[in-house]
């Protein structure tokens, strides 16, 4: 079972969320407005949130970013479930940090299966927490922390994940197609531009340690297989 908060302003949608979400065998905690919401994830520290993105009080967008820069919640997946469908909504939900969006209106069924395949992700990646060093890079899997020449390093959940999936395939080449599947999980309805989105960010926070994170043109990235840094980032 995983304490779900939701955070949502429409009353009917909300009680079909939290009947079908304690059905699954969750426990739900509901609140109708952005600041309500930041106020319980702090408070209670859910395993997941569910979160939309036209609020009364505040935009979703700054719920999702107030959640990714607190210590407390920053580790929190975030899923976005909002009737805003364009590909632009989706690339800054994702570039704020979260997991999954999900377009209103949806399938309740749909959203459940998708609410445990993020489940299963969180679980999977905090079974083998470890720690990892390769150079000037140094990272904390259980803590998700981030360090570059020993300056710690801010990087939202979804970057984390997507510096860890090329650090713990290195040498071999993935494809965008591969990132997709492997750090956002199922069908998230983007295409795969948005994995050049989160790669140049990520290099551009890592600053040095970015050269680790090749590209391989037309194809996708590999991480370095040595921690001697390259002198060039294409392959």
């Amino acid at each position: 079972m995983a304490r779900i908060l939701v955070i949502e302003d429409e009353p009917a949608l909300q009680k079909v969320l939290d009947y079908n979400l304690r059905q699954a065998g969750h426990e739900v905690l509901l609140a109708g407005q952005g600041g309500e919401g930041v106020r319980l994830a702090v408070d209670q520290r859910p395993d997941l949130v569910l979160l939309d993105l036209m609020l009364p009080d505040i935009p979703g967008t700054e719920v999702c970013r107030a959640l990714q820069q607190s210590d407390g919640t920053q580790r929190i997946p975030v899923m976005i479930v909002s009737a805003r469908g364009d590909e632009v909504d989706r690339i800054v939900g994702f570039e704020l940090g979260a997991v999954d969006y999900v377009v209103k209106p949806f399938s309740v069924r749909e959203l459940v299966l998708r609410v445990q395949a993020v489940l299963r992700r969180a679980k999977s990646s905090g079974d083998g927490e470890r720690s990892i060093e390769f150079g000037c890079l140094r990272i904390d899997e259980g803590a998700h922390r981030v360090w570059v020449e020993r300056e710690e390093v801010e990087l939202t959940l979804l970057e984390f994940k997507l510096l860890v999936a090329l650090y713990e395939a290195r040498e071999r080449v993935q494809t965008r197609t591969a990132l997709l599947d492997g750090v956002w999980g199922i069908d998230v309805s983007i295409t795969t531009r948005t994995v050049d989105t989160h790669v140049k960010r990520l290099r551009d926070k890592l600053r040095r340690a970015g050269d680790y994170i090749q590209t391989v043109r037309g194809i996708g990235y590999r991480f370095a297989a040595s921690p001697d840094l390259p002198e060039s980032r294409s392959a």
